[in-house]
């Protein structure tokens, strides 16, 4: 998959996105199978596991993930992971398996939310207690980091035997999902598509392309933090060396040396030369 042209060599399996597509085929079967000796049973399973805003709202928050690894046919689950694989394979090489289960989680998660505010305005025919399933919204989001990151690789439009560069596919996958979740909603029907999780997924895809860190969410609000407590304890060794310069006056014992900007006691240097320390109080 490297140079410019998406060649019709498989991708590489890389580690997260084969941890993934092994993790969805597994719920898959052990979902049939169980449907297979109690239908009711897979069917309440399966409920349990799907997204339902309805349920959310009352703390079922595992949904937000676990909806992602159900799917609700072969052929479902057969386009997801295929389009896990082809895409997410790239990016998964470019940033490291951290990065891209930060990201891919981010957009399911993303695709979550977005279905669960949208089910409280009826918008598309859904509902709060309409439940949703698969891997879309991640596997769409892939597809929008795909478009903005490579967007002049060529994907050939398999079985079709013509290129296009992925720039347009991804604007053409997003005008497509867009239309039909309007058309979904003028009509006022709903669908066994979940046009507003896929575009729920895009929309973060581009979100965390555009806007996010670029070594990543988790890294960047770790680095923020840091940065915030070190600059908050930076300000209390300061303010501690000014009250203690205060007291050491009213001492009558003023001090020869200075401090610095963290706070740090440089000592002058008629005090070095009498055996103070050279580099002052430092911790």
């Amino acid at each position: 998959m490297r140079g410019r042209t998406l060649s019709l060599s498989f991708p590489p399996f890389t580690r997260a996105v084969k941890w993934l597509v092994l993790t969805n085929a597994a719920v898959y079967l052990l979902l049939e199978l169980t449907k297979a000796v109690s239908p009711d049973l897979g069917g309440a399973l399966t409920l349990a596991l799907a997204l339902i805003p309805a349920y959310v709202m009352h703390g079922w928050i595992f949904q937000l993930v676990t909806y992602a690894f159900v799917h609700g046919g072969v052929l479902h689950i057969l386009f997801n992971m295929l389009g896990l694989w082809m895409f997410g394979a790239q990016l998964e090489s470019d940033w490291g398996q951290r990065r891209f289960l930060e990201f891919y989680f981010f957009c399911v998660i993303g695709a979550a939310l977005t279905t669960i505010a949208v089910s409280y305005t009826g918008v598309g025919g859904v509902v709060p207690q309409t439940p949703t399933v698969g891997a879309s919204g991640g596997v769409l989001g892939i597809l929008m980091a795909f478009g903005m990151l490579y967007g002049d690789r060529e994907i050939m439009l398999f079985p079709i035997p013509l290129t296009i560069r992925a720039k347009y596919f991804v604007a053409g996958i997003a005008f497509i999902t867009l239309v039909e979740a309007i058309s979904a909603s003028g009509a006022g029907r709903g669908s066994n598509v979940a046009y507003i999780a896929h575009l729920g997924g895009l929309l973060f895809g581009f979100l965390y392309v555009k806007f996010l860190p670029k070594r990543g969410l988790v890294l960047g609000a770790s680095e923020r933090y840091f940065s915030v407590r070190n600059s908050y304890y930076r300000w209390k060794r300061r303010r501690a060396a000014r009250k203690f310069e205060v007291y050491m006056r009213k001492q009558d014992r003023p001090l020869s040396g200075t401090f610095d900007e963290r706070g740090n006691y440089i000592p002058s240097d008629d005090d070095k030369k009498n055996g103070g320390s050279k580099s002052g109080w430092v911790n």
